[in-house]
């Protein structure tokens, strides 16, 4: 995918195309100009779904189309499924031809025509119509396969990939003795290729964490390390290294492996010892991750610091995917609410498949972990989904059980706000990342999520039709939000208390309430200082809403310097002590048994497409978003952002006379861009080459409603006297 320069725009996956056939109906005929062939077929939210089994007799459909032409629009589009490829190479839809199908929806398009069988394949492919009714050619077709049993509720995922990885470097240490480095941590196993003259035993170690040129034997905390013996027989063959099992991470709650994949560990460096008399040893570790695709995203800018940052993060999203749900690391393998809720923002950011995530969502419905925080999660969970893909199923399916468990109705008070005796309140892990806080049983981090669930509940009870219940959780979160106001923000300091019976002020107390939307207008100021003032007083997983709270403001500068501190509390540590996968902690100093594999550390890969590049739905499946760039210190920055309807793409170019933005819109997609200030403030803003009509809101000028297709914000060309 090319980023070229600061200026170049860069374009999305599904950028290619093909010339169009003829059309019918009277559109005009296809030939250069006919719009691209859609791509980015998704059906039930999978790329890949012919890799499973769909248990929907309904499934749903989306794909992206994109256009050259400013502002164009999906006019109309065809379905056609059919029960052989032979079927659609003919252009024939044995099982359902949707005929012209008008309007602007690309996603979430339910099947419609006769019945499907349990157990079959089936193939489908799309072609669009543009605002001229030039019709584009078919896309490329895809298949998807139904399960034996239909019409039992299920969320179906893609396998577990296995990829077969050779060395980045390899030293031989002295005769026989060779260490290995794979570049990345990956969880999986090693595999060898030996051909020797006799039998022999070959010792070999596997770890995490490199200690000069070896591998370090005393990691500290959970860091993996593994020492065991390989015996060779004499000959050419090919051997898989067995580990023993870890009890911690195989037993109790933690997510069993299937018997045939074995043992399963992390490992980035492999030491042979015993190979000098060998006529060749290879090396292979063997790497498991959930399917996804690389090129779906993108970024990069002029902060080396950064973009390090966010490739390591964009990993470490992917990489503890091994088991085929998020779970929130090797030492214990299991989902947790919070950790899947950052996991499942960066998931979305970085490639365009959202099965993973809800499948670890309604996972999590049946299998809840104890902190008040991790239940109100399963909210944002749902939430989340919903506004990423516009499909309600997976709404439909948990709304009776987040209104009797995730909600905590039946503990609001008088107030409005909860009262949270006897639970587990998490507000932030460890406890030594908790600034000092206070816990109450009326407590100021709990009720910020209260009052951000009910505000969600109400949108959730509306996108399901449910009037009654979304007035109740609208009026609800006017309360609480109200009564938190009251009752915990100061009067005299206009900062958040940690809780009722608290004098205390801690990070937490504030970043919480600033992240979730929640601070009154005449108190943004002193929270934000306060904010600022204590730095990164706060864990990895609250790093995510410390640094969403400061992008919400536009405290660009602060979240940037955050972002790429080289301090002992940020990512630059992380790497510096040898971590390829976001760890569970800044450092062993604050947790003493993390470890080197934790998706919950990896907040900027969504930071930095939802905030920095500022790529975020407005409505479900973004079919309406903003982009709202903040670069802050960055001179230029570009980057592409999946979305269910295409990617998007900006580009900010500071280093010129003037700087100018460029942004690569999806059809089917209505956005609304935030203009940079330094761009705003330098003139009247050309969308285009043409003057702009902007609002200014909360100091922030907008341009608003602008269409599909690549646009350039720049000043106007000065004219000599």
């Amino acid at each position: 995918m090319p980023l070229g320069g600061a200026a170049s725009m860069p374009h999305g996956p599904e950028s290619a195309g093909q010339a169009g056939r003829a059309g019918e109906g009277g559109e005009a005929e296809g030939g250069d100009d006919a719009p691209a062939a859609p791509t980015g077929l998704l059906c039930e939210l999978m790329p890949h779904p012919e890799l499973t089994a769909i248990v929907d007799s309904t499934p749903e459909f989306a794909f992206a189309v994109r256009s050259p032409r400013a502002f164009e629009t999906l006019q109309a589009f065809q379905i056609l499924v059919a029960s052989s490829g032979a079927q659609l190479d003919q252009d024939h839809g044995d099982l359902w031809d949707s005929g012209k199908l008008h309007g602007q929806s690309s996603v979430d398009v339910a099947y419609a025509g006769a019945p499907l069988l349990p157990g079959k394949s089936y193939l489908w492919k799309v072609r669009w119509w543009d605002s001229r009714n030039r019709v584009s050619a078919w896309s490329e077709p895809q298949s998807f396969h139904l399960a034996d049993q239909l019409g039992v509720y299920s969320t179906p995922r893609e396998p577990v990939a296995e990829a077969s990885l050779r060395p980045v470097n390899v030293v031989e240490l002295e005769p026989g003795h060779r260490f290995a480095d794979f570049g990345r941590d990956a969880f999986g196993w090693l595999e060898v290729d030996v051909d020797a003259p006799f039998a022999t035993v070959l010792q070999i170690q596997l770890g995490e964490k490199a200690l000069e040129q070896g591998i370090d034997p005393l990691p500290g905390g959970s860091v993996r390390y593994v020492s065991t013996q390989l015996n060779v027989q004499p000959g050419q063959h090919h051997y898989r290294v067995e580990t023993p099992k870890d009890a911690q991470n195989t037993s109790g709650a933690a997510i069993r492996l299937p018997d045939s994949l074995g043992v399963v560990l992390p490992f980035r460096y492999v030491e042979v010892e015993g190979a000098k008399d060998l006529n060749s040893l290879e090396l292979r570790q063997v790497a498991l991750h959930y399917p996804y695709d690389p090129a779906a995203s993108a970024f990069v800018s002029d902060n080396e610091a950064l973009d390090q940052i966010y490739e390591f993060s964009k990993y470490s999203i992917i990489a503890p995917t091994f088991a085929g749900i998020y779970v929130d690391g090797d030492r214990e393998r299991i989902p947790y609410e919070g950790d899947a809720h950052i996991q499942q923002l960066g998931h979305y950011s970085i490639d365009r498949d959202y099965a993973l995530a809800r499948f670890s969502h309604e996972y999590l419905l049946d299998h809840s972990t104890e902190y008040t925080e991790w239940h109100q999660h399963s909210v944002m969970l749902a939430w989340t989904d919903w506004m990423y893909t516009g499909n309600t199923e997976s709404l439909a399916h948990a709304y009776d059980r987040l209104v009797a468990d995730k909600t905590f109705e039946d503990r609001v008070t008088e107030s409005g706000l909860i009262d949270t005796t006897g639970l587990e309140d998490l507000v932030d892990w460890p406890a030594g990342e908790r600034d000092g806080y206070e816990l109450e049983p009326i407590n100021t981090v709990v009720n910020a999520f209260f009052c951000r669930n009910m505000q969600q509940m109400a949108d959730i009870a509306a996108a399901l039709g449910k009037a009654d219940d979304s007035a109740r959780y609208r009026a609800m979160s006017q309360k609480a939000i109200g009564a938190l106001t009251q009752y915990l923000l100061d009067p005299v300091t206009s900062v958040y208390v940690d809780g009722i019976g608290s004098t205390h002020s801690s990070l937490h107390a504030n970043m919480f309430p600033l992240a979730l939307g929640l601070v009154p207008e005449n108190a943004l100021p002193k929270v934000v200082d306060f904010v600022k003032s204590r730095g990164m007083a706060c864990s990895v997983y609250g790093a995510q809403y410390l640094l969403e709270g400061l992008y919400r403001v536009g405290e660009a500068d602060a979240a940037l310097a955050l972002l790429t501190s080289d301090s002992k509390r940020s990512w630059v540590n992380m790497l510096r002590a040898g971590a390829s996968i976001t760890t569970e902690a800044w450092d062993l100093e604050y947790k003493p048994n993390e470890d080197f594999n934790h998706a919950w550390g990896a907040a900027p890969a969504n930071i930095v497409p939802r905030y920095l590049l500022g790529v975020r739905p407005l409505s479900p499946g973004f079919a309406s978003a903003e982009i709202r760039p903040q670069p802050g210190a960055l001179t230029h920055m570009s980057g592409v952002v999946p979305t269910i309807r295409g990617s998007v793409g900006v580009a900010w170019d500071a280093s010129g006379a003037t700087p100018e933005l460029r942004i690569d819109v999806p059809v089917t997609m209505s956005i609304e861009v935030a203009i940079p200030s330094a761009l705003s403030d330098t003139c009247d803003v050309l969308l285009d080459d043409s003057p702009a009509e902007t609002t200014l809101n909360n100091g922030v000028r907008w341009l608003r409603r602008v269409g599909s297709g690549r646009h350039r914000l720049s000043c106007p060309t000065a004219v000599d006297p």
